[in-house]
């Protein structure tokens, strides 16, 4: 009684609990509603052409105006009380702090991971040395980074060893000013300093990042540190501007101040530079008198910039440096188009150019003079540093930041105030640049911003303003970046997604149809396989499924499409609790007891294969969320809460339930007439078939080794690259071809997948273009790449804009660094998924033939699922690719294809106590027989339910869906065909597990069996 009051307890308090947090979500989307709808009649009352229009049909100029009043709204009624709750009135924004986070995948928005780069930080600490070991030391170790598991750290020391042997690392890092390294450590307590300062950037920089994006405005963003990769994971629903979004997180805020040179003063090395510039391209060196007959074939040889480029009579000319370097009307000496930015740096830097330029001379590009933020040309300026890395003020000095705007023009300003030594600093340089006239140039992140002169005489009081062409938008994130700080390591983002809301909006309708779908259809087959007690079931899959999400939404966890899909599983796994309680009832009954006494007995027998089901499945959804990334890591959360849940509800609520109708005298029924006549008197053989499965067996084992020859396609997780899924207005199956060849000259020879996703006029479009580049640009650069490749395919007259927000339905990019990662989390955790549950079965059944069964039975369920995602990917008219998506997939295989062997192997044991002079062959075949319905019956509602993701659940997880969809069906064969008559090929025709039982002649004919 005392229990039944505790389980009635919790099942009143999860409802409760679950309602109160689902009441935030359903409070914000009613409000948020009646804001659309007052932005919408503000919109249409000020633009009447769109009157009878929806907003998604807004022109792109006045869906910005009804964004932006939207925006308003929402910001301006943060303190309306929504509800009221145990603390008082709770607003619209702490409501929607406690609503139910979605995922980038059914809103939109942004998902990045940023690798916390060490060079940096092990350079500083070093004191910027030039020794060559120490930097060819990192550079190895920055090589290596790519392919490896180990911190920088560590790889950094090993390279080092290995190129000095007996170096002393004393020499590069004791610095008193700098760390805590003394000159008398040995290299191994250094490298543990190293090592601790390391961790400590890497705290700090997460922290100042966390700080960033608190500032950024965006609602329930999300970040999560992973120290032992070195890898920040940032989640931001909602936003649009990527590019806004990729400057904010990567700036490392390194600002520095720095005279320059005069135009006047840099005149002669730049025309002695001019002049032999010519000479530098043809690798004619004037300082060795190098022969110009054959300049042509040293300069292909010689010059790597040259040899690129077709030999022409172009190239025998005569050149100079201002076919580049452009005058300029502002800033600078110069201004140079930002195509160009890196070919004229290259010239600059080489020694034979160089040597013409004073020692102390740092060549510096600025942003656009131009307020027009498409303009392709950015001032060079060349700064003087006095033979110094540390400039004259750096951004240490800063105490505080903030928008301002500059008088007169009313243009955006970024407005500092300094320290009182940054101050008198501020003074000594503008009193020289009042002096000289000499420009000074502020530098954020090695690029210039203004290079303003101090005519007015010496600034005192530490006040000073940048000015660079912002926006509002660009100078307030400037000055939130300044105010928090610098970072202590670089932060590089290496793998990007963007889902577009068109998307996101399709993934929630195609999610939510294929749930509503399957509860219907797991709801009918109850009542039509178990009549009456059904709802019994019914009634512990609602509960099961509302405290499933209220705890979800109270734990602040986010909900994505694959979490939907984990939800839909759950629903499956408390079926499959239910059905093997119910088996037993039945087979109770059928044996003859008293009602009462064949539910208590069943209860009570069923608790141990459920519980070994549960575990199994619950091992590989932990392996799953320590080992996955992203929406895999949600869809492994999803799925352990699930299952925890599924115990409570699938045991303990569904024996509440069943004890009320006891006490009330009402028996449930069990058996429909369908139930009565499929799988209750079963005797198949299924050991005769052993030879023929062998037979199976081999096949697919020569399958599976082929297929790795075959080959499969890789998502671009794993194989590094940029997807993005392009929605186009026509049938697109004739033009994939045309638009593959026009790409592949587009991207420079670098050929693309391309697949039609969900229907015949979306494409996913995957290419490594410039995938090893990380320039700030780059993947402005491909996706301007990209559009200028499909405009044949595009409406007339579209803009990029146009294409980016409107057919550019999302995009994901993955460094080769972080596919590296991935791949070895994926393999691990398979391996380490295997290697759990042989251990759990071994202890669990002590018997290592057991374990062995089982682990051939999931390697052959893992074998099958390989040979169809190689072999039929380029039949079936949807993409099969090998991604973290597949890996959730296996795991999840590996957990249900155990769960049914594993029932299968508690019914063997038992059998083997209750019929001792059976042989084994006759006690595996009874084993499968009475589990057989139970088997049939799970099988089916995982089958249909995963069916419904397939068929309705979106290109999210339909390929997921379609591994499991294989794994289910072999999983089954696999259990009764390959795990059970292991047993009998491992252990001959002993008896495996036998615990001394005294010999009868025959069984009673009372015996109790599961």
């Amino acid at each position: 009684m005392q229990l039944k009051g505790l389980v009635r307890f919790f099942t009143v308090l999860l409802v409760l609990y679950s309602i109160y947090q689902l009441s935030f979500t359903w409070f914000v989307r009613s409000y948020e509603n009646k804001l659309k709808a007052s932005a919408e009649r503000f919109i249409k009352a000020k633009y009447p052409e769109v009157r009878s229009k929806k907003v998604d049909q807004y022109p792109d100029s006045i869906k910005a105006a009804y964004d932006t009043r939207l925006t308003r709204l929402e910001d301006s009624t943060k303190d309306v009380t929504l509800t009221y709750g145990i603390n008082g009135a709770i607003s619209y924004q702490k409501a929607k702090e406690n609503e139910l986070n979605l995922g980038l995948d059914l809103q939109g928005g942004m998902n990045v991971a940023l690798e916390v780069e060490m060079s940096g930080l092990l350079k500083s600490m070093a004191n910027n040395s030039t020794d060559p070991i120490f930097l060819k030391a990192i550079a190895n170790a920055n090589i290596r980074k790519a392919n490896s598991g180990a911190d920088f750290v560590t790889l950094f020391y090993d390279e080092y060893q290995k190129l000095n042997p007996n170096g002393r690392l004393a020499s590069l890092f004791a610095n008193a000013n700098q760390n805590e390294i003394k000159i008398t450590d040995d290299n191994g307590t250094i490298i543990t300093k190293i090592r601790r300062q390391a961790r400590d950037a890497f705290d700090r920089t997460y922290k100042i990042l966390r700080a960033r994006i608190d500032q950024f405005g965006v609602a329930q963003p999300s970040i999560n540190p992973d120290p032992e990769r070195e890898i920040i994971t940032v989640e931001l629903p909602g936003v649009k501007n990527k590019e806004r979004v990729r400057n904010y997180l990567q700036s490392t805020a390194n600002l520095q101040f720095w005279l320059t040179y005069k135009p006047e003063e840099i005149v002669k090395a730049f025309d002695a530079a001019n002049n032999e510039f010519d000479n530098y391209l043809k690798g004619i060196d004037t300082t060795t008198k190098a022969d110009t007959s054959n300049h042509i074939d040293t300069a292909n040889k010689t010059n790597p910039t040259i040899a690129k480029q077709p030999i022409t009579s172009s190239n025998i000319k005569k050149r100079y440096l201002t076919e580049f370097i452009a005058p300029s009307r502002g800033g600078g000496i110069g201004v140079v188009k930002v195509k160009d930015t890196a070919l004229v740096r290259e010239y600059l830097e080489s020694p034979q150019l160089r040597k013409y330029f004073p020692a102390d001379a740092r060549f510096a590009f600025g942003v656009s003079e131009s307020k027009d933020k498409s303009a392709n040309s950015l001032p060079l300026y060349i700064l003087k540093t006095n033979g110094h890395d540390k400039a004259p003020i750096e951004g240490d000095v800063i105490t505080d930041a903030s928008q301002s705007y500059e008088q007169g023009t009313n243009s955006p300003n970024v407005n500092m105030q300094m320290s009182s030594v940054g101050a008198r600093d501020w003074e000594r340089v503008t009193e020289t640049s009042y002096k000289e006239t000499r420009p000074i140039a502020v530098v954020l992140d090695n690029i210039v911003y203004s290079a303003p002169i101090a005519y007015n005489g010496k600034i005192s009081g530490g006040n000073t303003e940048i000015n660079g062409n912002f926006t509002n938008e660009e100078a307030q994130d400037l000055a939130n970046i300044l105010k928090i700080g610098k970072l202590p390591a670089p932060a590089k983002i290496v793998q990007e997604q963007q889902v577009g809301p068109t998307l996101g909006a399709e993934a929630i309708r195609g999610g939510m149809l294929a749930f509503v779908v399957a509860f219907v259809i797991i709801f009918s087959l109850m009542l039509i396989y178990y009549n009456s007690s059904g709802w019994v079931t019914n009634i512990a899959l609602i509960l099961n499924l509302l405290f499933t999400i209220g705890i979800l939404a109270g734990l602040g966890a986010t909900l994505t499409a694959p979490g939907i899909a984990g939800l839909i599983l759950t629903i499956g796994l408390a079926v499959d609790t239910n059905v093997i309680t119910k088996e037993r009832i039945k087979e109770e009954i059928t044996k003859g007891k008293a009602y009462t006494t064949a539910v208590n007995v069943a209860f009570r027998r069923s608790l141990p294969p459920i519980l070994d089901g549960h575990i199994t499945i619950l091992l590989t959804a932990i392996i799953l969320f320590r080992f996955g990334l992203g929406p895999v890591k949600g869809f492994a959360t999803t799925q352990i809460l699930g299952i925890l849940l599924s115990l409570f509800s699938g045991i303990l609520i569904t024996r509440w339930i069943t004890e009320i109708f006891m006490h009330r005298k009402v028996h449930l029924e069990y058996f429909t007439g369908l139930s009565k006549r499929i799988f209750q008197k079963a005797k198949f053989n299924f050991i005769g078939f052993r030879k023929k499965t062998f037979v199976i067996s081999f096949i697919v084992l020569t399958l599976g080794i082929s297929s790795f020859f075959n080959g499969f396609d890789y998502g671009v997780e794993f194989d590094g690259g940029r997807s993005y899924t392009v929605r186009f207005d026509h049938n697109m199956n004739s033009e994939i071809e045309p638009i593959r060849n026009e790409l592949k000259a587009t991207f420079k020879g670098e050929s693309p997948q391309i697949k039609t996703v969900g229907n015949t006029s979306t494409l996913d479009i995957t290419t490594s273009y410039l995938i090893k580049e990380t320039g700030p640009q780059t993947d402005s650069v491909v996706e301007t790449t990209l559009f200028a490749g499909l405009k044949k395919h595009l409406p007339a007259n579209l803009t990029f804009q146009q294409f980016d927000e409107n057919f550019k339905l999302g995009s994901n990019k993955v460094l080769p660094t972080i596919s590296d990662d991935l791949k070895r989390g994926a393999i691990k955790a398979t391996i380490v998924g295997i290697l759990v549950i042989f251990l759990y079965i071994f202890i669990r059944f002590r018997d290592w033939k057991y374990s062995v069964g089982t682990i051939i039975a999931l390697l052959h369920d893992v074998l099958v699922t390989l040979i169809v995602f190689s072999f039929a990917r380029k039949i079936v008219p949807f993409p099969l690719q090998i991604d973290q998506h597949f890996i959730a997939a296996i795991l999840t295989v590996i957990g249900f294809s155990m769960n049914e062997a594993v029932i299968i192997f508690d019914r063997i044991r038992e059998d083997r106590k209750l019929y001792p002079t059976a042989t084994l062959p006759e006690t595996i075949n009874r084993a499968i027989n009475e589990t057989l319905s139970r088997t049939i019956m799970t099988s089916l509602t995982v089958f249909l339910t995963i069916l419904t993701i397939f068929i309705l659940g979106g290109e999210v997880t339909r390929g997921f869906a379609f591994a499991m969809l294989v794994g289910v069906m072999t999983g089954v064969y696999s259990s009764m065909f390959v795990a059970a008559p292991m047993l009998l090929n491992l252990g001959g025709r002993k008896k495996v597990n036998e615990s001394p039982v005294p010999v009868v002649k025959q069984a009673p004919k009372t015996a109790t069996a599961k």
